[in-house]
């Protein structure tokens, strides 16, 4: 478990963190979300003990990072901005971390097999793309075994085959009752991995709740409809009572009716309906509808 108390942070008097307080629970997937600029990496980095907070604490188990013994096996970190030594193959820059903190070498053989980085374990690091870099990284997250993962974009880079992979496996350690904390900007992923969502805006703390719930809060579904008339159309959904909106590419969004409403109305106005559809909320639309105002 993650716990985060009044945690605040300011560069040049100007507030990165601002008081946040949430926990991030054990065997779920937690998504941390907010525009560029939030404050997600400095708390990410206030939480692994590499940036000095102003005020507040941030605990893994009970403990700050810098009071853990052999830190790699209590927590797998990392971030967006480490780099492994360029001029390593990913088998010693593990075996490396490994032999620092006392793991054994059959680890690093199982780290590599569950990234998918076996075949490319002899190669060197700094001809790695962006993707097998990423992995790279996770795979050094994972070399303690630890039961808490801070994983700051994970997927960047990836490919689709790669993103499928990496969400099965989050889920999967979560599942085994590991504390799993991401930060992403891919809402659609996120939407299909994270249970949990905690949601950040100018270093304030937004939502703290299930992803389920988050998204029915913060956005709405909608019916879409494209017409052969759709001027006439909209002037009876709205003669109706009935919410409607005219989108840029020509179609209409309604709200507060079901499908089966506008299908009646229009068959009875004598409008011909080119398209018919129920819209269900995203987490993006949910994200965007929360935070418009927090850049």
């Amino acid at each position: 478990m993650i716990e985060i108390e009044g945690l605040a942070k300011s560069y040049r008097h100007v507030a990165a963190v601002d008081g946040l307080t949430f926990t991030v629970p054990d065997g779920k997937v937690t998504a941390f979300l907010g525009p560029n600029g939030a404050g997600k990496s400095t708390t990410m980095k206030m939480i692994l003990g590499l940036v000095r907070p102003d005020r507040g604490r941030a605990t893994l188990g009970g403990l700050p990072y810098r009071e853990l013994d052999e830190p790699l096996r209590r927590v797998g970190a990392s971030l967006e901005a480490a780099v492994p030594h360029r001029g390593r193959s990913a088998y010693h820059h593990l075996l490396w971390l490994a032999q620092s903190n006392r793991i054994g070498r059959h680890r690093v053989h199982e780290v590599l097999e569950m990234v998918d980085l076996t075949g490319a374990a002899g190669r060197r690091a700094g001809g790695f793309s962006l993707g097998m870099s990423r992995r790279l990284g996770l795979a050094a997250a994972l070399l303690g075994d630890p039961p808490v993962l801070v994983l700051d974009e994970p997927a960047n880079g990836l490919d689709p085959e790669g993103i499928r992979r990496l969400r099965d496996l989050l889920r999967r350690l979560a599942a085994e009752g590991r504390t799993v904390f991401v930060s992403s900007h891919l809402m659609a992923e996120m939407a299909q991995t994270a249970e949990h969502l905690i949601v950040i805006g100018r270093g304030r703390l937004l939502a703290d709740m299930s992803t389920a719930d988050f998204v029915a809060r913060n956005a709405r579904s909608y019916v879409r409809i494209r017409a052969r008339d759709p001027e006439r159309l909209h002037r009876e959904l709205i003669s109706a009572g009935i919410s409607a909106t005219g989108r840029d590419d020509g179609s209409i969004a309604v709200e507060g009716a079901s499908a089966a409403e506008v299908s009646e109305l229009a068959l009875a106005r004598g409008l011909p309906l080119d398209e018919l559809s129920t819209q269900t909320a995203s987490l993006e639309d949910a994200f965007l509808r929360l935070t418009g105002g927090s850049r």
